[in-house]
């Protein structure tokens, strides 16, 4: 996430989208949300539209535990984010802090959000 012209921007690499895709697909998380696989792409295709892309041009893996946060990490960085939006602060918060972003809960950057 960062800020610009007073708003928040939604930052994706292309290898971030893939990884959303994989993972709303899977069987469990579909009937746990309760949709159907092209409905999840539909959302993903909005996401893709609205997102800011991020080229990766710098790769500092490893950074993080959980190898599957690093393309998060990546894409923040790269995209000069200043904070990361996640319900996986264990995960992610000690590798940001090294670039200096912020890790937020979905509830803070909301309250952010709404005060703009």
């Amino acid at each position: 996430m960062t800020a610009l012209e007073g708003g928040l921007d939604l930052l994706v690499s292309m290898p971030l989208m893939i990884e959303y895709e994989a993972v709303l697909t899977r069987i469990e998380h579909l009937a746990e949300i309760g949709l159907a696989c092209d409905e999840v792409n539909e959302v993903l295709d909005a996401v893709a539209r609205v997102a800011v892309p991020v080229s990766l041009h710098y790769l500092w893996r490893p950074r993080l535990k959980d190898s599957a946060d690093e393309m998060v990490l990546e894409a923040a960085v790269n995209g000069n984010a200043d904070a990361l939006v996640t319900f996986n602060l264990r995960h992610l918060a000690e590798g940001a802090s090294e670039f200096g972003l912020h890790v937020m809960l979905p509830r803070e950057a909301w309250k952010r959000v709404q005060k703009i």
